[in-house]
């Protein structure tokens, strides 16, 4: 069936400038890292995309090695961008990264220049594109000059193969390195895509302050822990789920000190009208820094639980002072060593 898009998509979504660019982007954006790769059927694919549009979700934010296989959300999105969507591609922000294992040899991760453009154009012809919106540096490469590094990125963009350079994963000092690199070249650092959630709260030592200062934006990835901060693990581990695969949640995060933080931020959410996830996304997009709420969904269910979390924004100065008593490190932070560097 042919898609027609909802005419009051962006009735209740709210945009918000990113840093002090011209560009806005919705609050909560739809990441393609997990469920777009060839072991999840297209349709499905097609309805959760579809459904995000019509909640005023302008941004789909993918990477090189988004799969399984590495590449093929890409391809699925690139098919499903062609059929559904090709009209409507000036309504979209795309967002494709390059930086880890992507092919073998020495070649195919990283930040080097050849790397880097090397995998954009690949990018570009897996979605059918002739541009990204945005174009990442998807971590810091301690041995690759940064000036080599950015200076991809400016020509990328220069090229007309993306509009915007960002970066991910990268600590407070490497990003002050990287904007004045990327401001001398005449091409700013639009955004910043770090980890962020509750229980993962290291952007909040320095990094949102040199985003403030330097005026570029940030998209929080991550928001729920890798699911920790949903009702998926109250009770214990299901089967099937990431942490009983060991995969991207470990089983070693789920000490009882923190299902019991955990616990205790749901029942916080309970008295709120939300679940925890939806107490999740709203607290790290109660920060003015925090430009956008970068979220993935197995299903169209999950997207519109995850997106109704916009109907309450608000925390009372209590309900803060309560969450900061559970909201601690918990040792989760997978991409510590890109952003400890």
């Amino acid at each position: 069936m042919t898609y027609v898009p909802s005419p009051d998509r962006y009735d209740a979504m709210p945009y918000r400038r990113t840093g002090r660019s011209g560009l806005l982007l919705p609050a909560v954006s739809l990441g393609l890292w997990h469920n777009f790769g060839h072991d999840h059927a297209l349709d499905g694919q097609r309805a959760i995309l579809r459904r995000a549009f019509d909640l005023g979700v302008t941004h789909f934010d993918l990477a090189n090695n988004y799969g399984p296989p590495p590449g093929s959300a890409e391809e699925n999105f690139g098919r499903i961008l062609a059929t559904d969507f090709a009209a409507l591609r000036d309504e979209l922000v795309i967002s494709s990264k390059a930086g880890y294992d992507m092919w073998p040899g020495p070649y195919g991760e990283w930040g080097s220049r050849k790397y880097l453009l090397a995998s954009l154009d690949q990018s570009l012809a897996r979605m059918g594109l002739e541009y990204v919106d945005i174009f990442y540096s998807h971590r810091f490469d301690p041995d690759t000059p940064l000036e080599e590094t950015m200076g991809a990125l400016d020509t990328a963009v220069r090229q007309g193969k993306a509009l915007y350079a960002g970066i991910s994963s990268y600590s407070p000092e490497r990003t002050r390195e990287a904007a004045a690199i990327l401001r001398d070249l005449g091409t700013p650092v639009l955004i910043h895509q770090p980890s962020y959630s509750m229980l993962n709260r290291w952007i909040e030592e320095g990094l949102l302050g040199v985003l403030d200062e330097e005026g570029i934006g940030s998209i929080v990835f991550s928001p729920l822990a890798q699911g920790m901060l949903t009702d998926k693990y109250l009770d214990g581990i299901p089967e099937g789920s990431r942490a009983a695969e060991n995969r991207f949640l470990k089983r070693d995060f789920l000490t009882e000190e923190n299902l019991a933080h955990v616990r205790a931020l749901n029942e916080l959410a309970r008295r709120r009208g939300q679940s925890l996830a939806q107490m999740a996304i709203a607290w790290v997009l109660r920060d003015p820094r925090v430009t956008s709420a970068l979220i993935g969904a197995s299903s169209v269910a999950q997207l519109e639980d995850s997106v109704a979390a916009l109907g309450n924004l608000a925390f009372s100065g209590d309900e803060l002072d309560e969450i900061d008593r559970y909201a601690v490190e918990s040792g989760i932070n997978l991409w510590a060593e890109s952003s400890d560097a």
